[in-house]
């Protein structure tokens, strides 16, 4: 051995040595951590700790150095963390010519840390698919509740676990679809699990001021601008409307006189807001109603003037309406303020006088009343998946005002019901709201596992075990638990929430790629997801891949080449999640089969270790 080499075999052994210890040490301090967790839990939970000592160091030098002497650079070392550090030690002792020492047994054997993660991950989302490793989790369109044979379809088409989102449709929306998939399971000799999602407290923009009722519809145009397909209306008798077949979009109620004397061929005059007259002709009777065909573009104000005409003969006049709430967004740029307003105070645009100087800022109101307590100037605010964004300039009198830096240069419109994403401000808010416990009480008795939205903190995970057991049978039956990582904090306290977790298993990590990336901001997602995936690896807790996969298509039909590279990166997760689209069958077929591909060319990583920041989690617990 040349002395260069004997050199660096003698500095590499004390300072795996060190990394070896550093682990134990960790793991010694966070005893009362690990003390809860159930004896078929333990080695996993461990095996994070450790995980998490070793990236407390940058160790890059110490693994180029090891890749000198071709030894594991411990890249790969999430599921089995001190086996894999032992291993290095025993091969570096070999090669120094001496017996390494004596160790106890490290929780997780180099072969086992696979093998534990594998059967986590079947107790959770079921066995996995014959021809590929990750499963397919769908949310459920709210047509699933009355169409059963599109729950099959899915099911046919690969579908593995359904997804209830429970901040949509209602209780018995759900029980259907569940009794539709399961009617599916019977006839196609397949299983699939239920994966409930809580609403969780909805951080959203509240409703704006209507400007007026009004209506709007026009038929479709080829590219020469040629009427392609007329507007269906529905014209329905205002003393006793009917509603419109699922096919006809937009309903006008009138006078009920103004239809009395109506017959096939009549034209209905409508007087539009613009000025002018636009006509409909009545194509067929339904019931009171008529069917309409337009071919012109058409803005209604609520009492507009209507006429029945036959040929060039008037034969009743009336009005329409009632019409629907017409609210405008609002419309904010770079520069502009924004007020932010409690609940019951609906939002308006800006004000300006006649010589466009500003009065008043536009305001839309916070659903979520804890917010007013909690923010402070300076911090960052975004709206609707991070197209508008700002920072806070004052909270005085329960209005936080805002200036807006994040916009397009055109304007970017802000509507009600859009996501608030406060990334800075620690929000002292349950992750159960009322109606979440009102939802588990209906669904944790049927469903396979429950989603945990807005995840915070450790307490928040506590607190819905605790709950679960409140509701488990005489068996002692309950759901698995999904934590759904979508906040900076919920992110920066991972390695907490997981062992607070692991108290009560199954469970697994949703990755909620869309609140995630505005929170610790774009830049920054794909590193963020990285360590979500290999501190989930380190616990043996399975992951499920979320938010915008194969979105396009599920929409539109067709994907686009970066949606298909980021469905076959989910292959690292044991579960991929689609969402609901009017394509949403072939979306799951592609889905299956892109997986299938990539589960037999998973590329081996060799990712350098700097240090994370997120490791520093469990130090100074006890």
């Amino acid at each position: 051995m040349s002395r260069s080499f004997r050199q660096l075999v003698d500095h590499l052994i004390p300072a795996l040595e060190t990394l070896r210890e550093q682990a134990l040490t960790l793991e010694r301090g966070n005893a009362a951590l690990l003390a809860p967790i159930p004896a078929g839990y333990q080695a996993s939970a461990r095996n994070l700790v450790h995980y998490l000592a070793l990236r407390q160091s940058d160790i890059r030098s110490l693994q180029e150095d090891l890749s000198l002497l071709g030894l594991s650079r411990l890249g790969r070392s999430e599921a089995h963390t001190l086996s894999s550090i032992n291993a290095v030690l025993a091969a570096l002792h070999a090669l120094a010519g001496h017996a390494a020492p004596r160790r106890a047994r490290a929780p997780v054997a180099i072969r086992g840390g696979q093998k534990l993660l594998d059967e986590h991950a079947r107790a959770l989302l079921g066995e996995v698919p014959a021809r590929r490793t990750a499963r397919i989790m769908v949310t459920m369109p709210s047509e699933a509740a009355t169409d059963p044979g599109m729950v099959r379809a899915l099911l046919e088409a690969g579908m593995d676990v359904m997804r209830i989102n429970c901040a949509h449709d209602d209780a018995d929306a759900w029980l259907a679809m569940i009794e539709h998939l399961r009617v599916a399971e019977r006839e196609l000799g397949r299983t699939c699990k239920v994966h409930a999602d809580l609403a969780g407290p909805k951080l959203r923009t509240g409703p704006i001021r209507p400007v007026g009722h009004k209506l709007e519809f026009k038929p479709t145009r080829d590219v020469w601008g040629r009427v392609d397909r007329p507007a269906r209306v529905w014209i329905t008798p205002r003393g006793q409307p009917e509603p419109a077949p699922a096919d006809v979009p937009t309903s006008l109620p009138v006078d009920d006189a103004v239809l009395a004397e109506a017959r096939p061929g009549d034209s209905l005059a409508l007087e539009d807001s613009r000025g002018g007259q636009r006509d409909l002709t009545l194509v067929e009777r339904i019931g009171h109603s008529w069917l309409a065909h337009g071919h012109q573009h058409v803005y209604l104000r609520e009492g507009a003037g209507c006429a029945l005409y036959r040929d060039v003969v008037q034969l009743a006049r009336g009005s329409v309406g009632p019409l629907p709430e017409a609210v405008m967004p609002i419309v904010l740029r770079r520069g502009d303020r924004l007020l932010l307003t409690p609940p019951d105070q609906p939002g308006e645009p800006a004000r300006h006088d006649e010589a466009g100087e500003l009065i008043a800022p536009a305001s839309i109101p916070c659903t979520l009343d804890a917010v007013f307590d909690a923010v402070r100037p300076g911090q960052a605010i975004w709206f609707d998946d991070g197209k508008i964004g700002g920072y806070i300039l004052s909270t005085r009198n329960r209005v936080i005002t805002i200036e807006i830096t994040h916009a397009s240069p055109q304007g970017s419109k802000l509507r009600p019901e859009k996501g608030i994403n406060l990334p800075d401000t620690e929000l002292a808010i349950p992750a159960l709201t009322a109606k979440d416990v009102a939802d588990l009480a209906v669904l944790a008795p049927r469903v396979d596992m429950i989603g945990l939205s807005f995840v915070r903190a450790p307490g928040d995970v506590l607190d819905l075990h605790a709950r679960l057991d409140a509701l488990a049978g005489p068996d002692g039956r309950r759901p698995g638990v999904v934590l759904k990582i979508e906040t900076r904090q919920g992110f920066d306290n991972l390695p907490r929430i997981l062992l607070a977790s692991l108290r009560a298993p199954p469970v697994g990590v949703m990755v909620a790629r869309g609140d995630l990336a505005v929170e610790v901001g774009f830049q920054r997602l794909a590193e963020v997801q990285e360590e979500i995936l290999w501190l989930c690896e380190a616990a043996h807790v399975p992951v499920i891949w979320a938010t915008q996969v194969l979105e396009g298509m599920a929409k539109r039909g067709i994907p686009s080449r970066a949606e298909v590279s980021d469905a076959a990166f989910g292959v690292r997760a044991e579960c991929v999640m689609l969402n609901k689209g009017p394509y949403i069958v072939e979306t799951v077929r592609f889905l299956a089969d892109v997986l299938g591909r990539m589960s037999g060319h998973r590329v081996k990583r060799r990712p350098v270790m700097r240090r994370l920041n997120v490791s520093q989690g469990l130090n100074g617990s006890g």
